[in-house]
């Protein structure tokens, strides 16, 4: 459902588009005109989260936001203290991230075993993961684990769910089988795995690590996932041994394989993975319209849905990151980065504040009245990464990190019972309303495919 402009005033917002007033300004060649507007961006994203109100619940974002946004959000502002130094929004990352450990300390909350699948909880482990990367001081003690022994969980937790009975492994999309999607193999969710993995052995040095990520890489090039020439499609069905593919297309899905590809070659300076990951890069041509980036799949005939409406977040997190720990990249992507940056700072001119943004940045400056979570955290990302020579580049543990390690974090999952809320049959139907509609909508609203 695509929210409406009433949520910032219908006559405010109308008004504004049709004037082109406003709009963010920012000089991509100075560092604090571009904090300046990343700072505008952030402060407009948060308007958007109310978990730290009395009475609501930290780490979560109110309807029609799924659980996974909001630890996407919260590792958008992680990045935002990383790149520009203004910590204004520490307290309640901190905050909404111990709130949604879960008893297992994997972030698997008990409020969320009903629809959890295994990207939602990854999104929430990638987060955690770059706290520990940005050397986001850890909770203190007894308060929680560390940022890297969360991700180290959820990492431990996902391996072990890796699943041979079809399609020779890969991790299903949804996590408890009385979940529709339960038999959908998704590149997003394997992705994560992947990105997970291959942060963890940059950061750590853990063999194990290397070896799961080129064994989640692997299996997807097998499978059809990707393909030859490092195109990303949407997933499989696995009760057909997953024979055929939707080949959709989306940014997100680039954007975490180029993330782990750039750490796996700072790891090793292998050629190997610089073919790859330069592979990848060219690949995401797909993505800019005249060097501007946009979600190919669905935005040019607005079918994008709420989740949808943030992809392109995560491909401009992540093509910062590769920029920083893969410097031979800058000369391949800085330029549509700049490019984009001042496309959707144009059209950041709606709402009461004249600086809210939309979807569509290749509209030369005009706002499509499409406003959210998704397009505000996807403008502050396209920004904020600008920064990459503001920074020293992420910690490993042997290169200033400050969180401590824990292996074998999230171990005690396997040997305990997972409690669930009572499930009813208005739940598990619900549910399976809901992954049908996503199901129906990848097909429906995506116009542009690849076989």
């Amino acid at each position: 459902m695509k929210l409406s402009r009433s949520a910032l005033g219908v006559l405010g917002a109308s008004a504004l588009l049709a004037s082109g007033a406003g709009a963010i300004d920012m000089d991509i060649n100075s560092p604090e005109s571009i904090k300046k507007a990343a700072g505008i961006a952030a402060a407009g994203l948060r308007k958007w989260y109310t978990g730290d109100r009395p009475g609501d619940v930290p780490g979560n974002l109110p309807d029609p936001y799924f659980w996974w946004e909001c630890g996407a959000m919260f590792n958008a502002f992680i990045d935002y203290w990383y790149y520009t130094g203004d910590d204004q929004y520490n307290n309640i990352t901190s905050q909404a991230m111990q709130h949604q450990i879960g008893d297992y300390q994997a972030f698997m909350p008990p409020n969320q075993t009903k629809t959890l699948g295994n990207d939602d909880q990854a999104f929430w482990g990638m987060a955690a993961m770059s706290a520990a990367e940005n050397k986001l001081p850890d909770l203190p003690d007894g308060q929680g684990p560390s940022w890297l022994a969360l991700a180290q969980a959820v990492f431990n937790t996902q391996a072990v769910r890796w699943n041979t009975d079809a399609c020779g492994g890969g991790l299903k999309w949804q996590i408890f089988t009385f979940n529709n999607g339960y038999n959908y193999r998704n590149t997003i969710s394997n992705g994560c795995f992947f990105n997970i993995a291959a942060r963890l052995y940059k950061y750590t040095n853990n063999q194990t690590y290397a070896d799961w990520a080129e064994k989640a890489w692997n299996w997807e090039l097998a499978i059809g996932l990707m393909s030859q020439d490092y195109h990303y499609f949407d997933g499989t069905d696995d009760r057909q041994n997953c024979s055929s593919v939707n080949h959709i297309q989306w940014t997100y899905n680039a954007g975490v394989h180029m993330a782990g590809a750039a750490a796996l070659w700072n790891a090793t300076g292998s050629e190997e993975w610089r073919t790859k990951l330069l592979g990848i890069i060219n690949a995401t041509n797909v993505f800019f319209k005249d060097n501007i980036m946009f979600e190919v799949a669905c935005e040019s005939n607005g079918k994008c849905d709420v989740d949808q409406r943030s992809f392109k977040a995560y491909l401009a997190r992540w093509m910062g990151y590769t920029m920083i720990v893969a410097p031979w990249t800058r000369d391949l992507m800085m330029n549509r980065m700049q490019l984009s940056a001042q496309a959707a700072a144009k059209q950041c001119n709606a709402g009461e504040d004249q600086q809210t943004c939309g979807l569509r940045w290749t509209n030369n400056g005009v706002n499509d009245g499409s406003f959210g979570v998704g397009e505000q955290m996807a403008a502050m990302e396209i920004f904020q990464n600008l920064l990459i020579d503001q920074v020293s580049g992420p910690a490993t543990e042997n290169a200033g990190g400050i969180s401590k390690s824990d292996p074998s974090a999230g171990g005690e999952v396997q040997s305990q019972p997972i409690t669930f809320n009572e499930i009813t049959t208005g739940d598990k139907a619900g549910a399976g309303f809901l992954t049908t509609i996503v199901l129906i909508g990848i097909v429906a609203g995506a116009w542009w495919m690849v076989a």
